[in-house]
């Protein structure tokens, strides 16, 4: 089957939650209690069961690791360059700088399932396990330096830095979950992807942000371009096997999650213009998606 037909599904459901919200009449109360339901409960048990299935090599995770840190380190300081290019308000420029390297970990999970079966999965969980308190960092530390929001206090609330904590901890310490516990957490998680998505679809907008966009256009670039470059050139750099070479480029790939929007607004950035650039990327991911997969073979 062709990459293509692979992450289709995955883009039918955004398209899904859209017209949910937009044109069905779902409301916004009903979509921030699902939101809160997959974020709080369902997604930690996806990444918590993803990371306990497979036992993890320790020599390949820190490989594999090692990519990620340096994909990120790129991303967050090609982002941060428009400062220097643009010359855009503290503001706009901490949410959208966000954008670039910040990623959905719904769509990850679910199209590494469908590239790579469990194997592919569990290497992205480690993935995500990893980049998600760094990104956190990065994202928390821009918004807080013009607006007084605490670090840590971010971090430790944060229910995917747990669970990947405590997932990571039970695969290297061998933990084997009993049946039934094992069957529940699974199929918490494939409720996650789903509605997780769904919701990604109900969040897209199209309004705010028209004046900047040199900006948006350089975030963009750096997200669904430059990164995957990168990503491609550290998995060649590193010789990562053929399931985390592809799972790295999958991860570049991603577009920004909505929680870039939530994290904005919590934190006294621009909402709508961190809405804007996160629709804009999950659309054109869906072409940019399939056509790096293809090119890296």
């Amino acid at each position: 089957m062709s990459v293509a037909l692979l992450v289709l599904p995955d883009f039918l459901l955004v398209a899904l939650g859209w017209i949910l919200r937009n044109k069905l009449g779902y409301s916004r109360e009903f979509f921030a209690g699902l939101e809160k339901l997959v974020y709080f409960v369902l997604f930690p048990a996806l990444l918590l069961h993803s990371l306990l299935r497979t036992p993890i090599s320790v020599g390949n995770a820190a490989q594999l690791l090692q990519a990620t840190l340096l994909l990120l380190a790129a991303a967050i300081a090609l982002a941060w360059l428009a400062g220097l290019a643009f010359k855009p308000e503290p503001m706009a420029l901490a949410t959208t700088a966000q954008c670039a390297f910040r990623f959905n970990t719904y769509l990850g999970l679910s199209l590494a399932a469908s590239l790579g079966g469990a194997a592919g999965q569990t290497s992205m969980a480690v993935i995500l396990g990893f980049a998600i308190p760094l990104v956190n960092i990065a994202a928390v530390y821009g918004l807080a330096r013009h607006s007084g929001g605490g670090l840590f206090k971010e971090l430790l609330r944060n229910p995917l830095v747990l669970s990947t904590i405590a997932g990571l901890i039970g695969n290297f310490a061998g933990l084997h979950l009993p049946g039934p516990l094992d069957v529940t957490l699974a199929r918490l998680g494939n409720a996650a992807l789903a509605l997780g998505i769904i919701c990604v679809g109900a969040s897209l907008s199209w309004q705010g942000g028209r004046s900047q966009s040199g900006l948006i256009g350089w975030m963009l670039a750096v997200k669904l371009v430059a990164m995957p470059a990168v990503a491609l050139l550290l998995a060649n750099l590193l010789q990562l096997g053929p399931v985390d070479r592809r799972m790295l480029l999958l991860f570049a790939t991603l577009p920004t999650a909505s929680s870039a929007y939530v994290l904005a607004i919590r934190m006294g950035g621009d909402g709508r213009l961190a809405a804007l650039v996160i629709s804009l990327g999950t659309l054109l991911s869906a072409v940019t998606i399939p056509a790096w997969i293809l090119a890296a073979g």
